[in-house]
């Protein structure tokens, strides 16, 4: 007697299907670092071979040379431009096994505009870790994720664990400010209210995490919880799987006072004694508001402060000279 077991036909393709997928998607990766690492070589060839600046009108002759016969063995995508790009290439990363075969070229195209080499190699880091497509990372890059993740409080060692590629486990590490909202295509108005900012928060939500950074899960809107005979809400409420945390984020379309602080602090605190979970660490509350005094808060929270927060949010893709003038003014409190 067989103990053959009868499947599903359905199952089996299933089955086959993630199989293939799978093999697809290892040989789709093989390939592209293939190209990626040869982009590298030949960026190196053109280094060594073009020598110092000086040499630059034999530098412009080469390029030329090398396009023209390229193109006409192996097709297009040999221009001058491009091998310039794979010169900036091993220029920017001119160490071969620091490459990683889980980026693109384009994601390297884009990493490398970079001017610094610290925000360089957070940016590798953070993309693998956050599985970065080519148009977030773009996003991140243009809104300088890094300098506001350094523009936190505690700027020193900020900066020391941005650098590491273990998990960062320092709620400060999260807290971007400012908050870029501009996905969420809200045109700045006296009419505007805070149920309208949780609205599109909501109905934007990937763009919303992929803002706050790694590790956040959703969990609730209009959060409710109540004693003595009172209600209050939490306008959002995630979790953080990498800090085991919930995150209380409170929205404010004003100025922030020390009572949306002291506010917030009540949120957290009823968190911390009723809602954590065995395991887990203690809540955090993130206050996003249209503008704030650094001095409120810093006078408003204790010294030791790790769980409240303030974020100073902004509705539109700033200039880079806008971000950087915001950002700056933070870091050299």
């Amino acid at each position: 007697m067989s103990n053959t077991v009868q499947k599903n036909p359905e199952d089996i393709y299933g089955q086959i299907k993630d199989i293939l997928a799978a093999a697809r998607n290892r040989a789709y990766s093989a390939i592209n670092f293939a190209m990626v690492e040869a982009y590298w070589l030949v960026g190196k060839q053109i280094v060594e071979t073009q020598g110092n600046s000086e040499r630059a009108e034999y530098g412009e002759h080469l390029l030329k040379y090398l396009s023209e016969r390229l193109t006409q063995d192996f097709g297009k995508g040999f221009t001058i431009t491009n091998l310039s790009y794979m010169r900036q290439f091993y220029l920017a990363f001119p160490i071969h096994h620091a490459l990683r075969d889980k980026l693109s070229w384009t994601h390297y195209r884009l990493i490398m505009r970079v001017p610094d080499e610290k925000a360089r190699n957070f940016y590798v880091e953070e993309c693998i870790k956050s599985n970065w497509s080519t148009r977030q990372l773009e996003r991140q890059i243009n809104t300088m994720f890094y300098h506001r993740l350094l523009s936190s409080q505690d700027k020193e060692s900020v900066s020391a664990e941005i650098q590491k590629t273990a998990q960062p486990l320092n709620p400060r590490d999260f807290i971007k400010n400012p908050t870029i909202l501009d996905f969420l295509d809200i045109k700045p108005s006296h009419n505007l209210y805070e149920k309208d900012l949780e609205t599109h928060i909501i109905n934007h939500l990937q763009e919303f995490l992929l803002e706050m950074g790694r590790g956040f899960s959703f969990v609730a809107r209009q959060k409710r919880f109540s004693f003595d005979g009172r209600d209050f809400f939490v306008d959002l409420v995630f979790y953080n799987y990498i800090l085991k945390c919930f995150v209380l984020i409170d929205l404010k379309i004003d100025d922030l006072t020390h009572q949306d602080i002291g506010q917030m602090q009540m949120y957290v605190n009823y968190y911390t004694r009723e809602m954590m979970n065995e395991g887990d660490s203690q809540p955090i509350g993130i206050v996003l508001c249209a503008d704030k005094s650094e001095a409120v808060v810093r006078y408003t929270l204790p010294e030791n402060n790790n769980q409240i927060f303030a974020s100073k949010y902004t509705l539109y893709l700033p200039t880079e000279e806008e971000l950087k003038k915001e950002i700056f003014a933070v870091i050299n409190q």
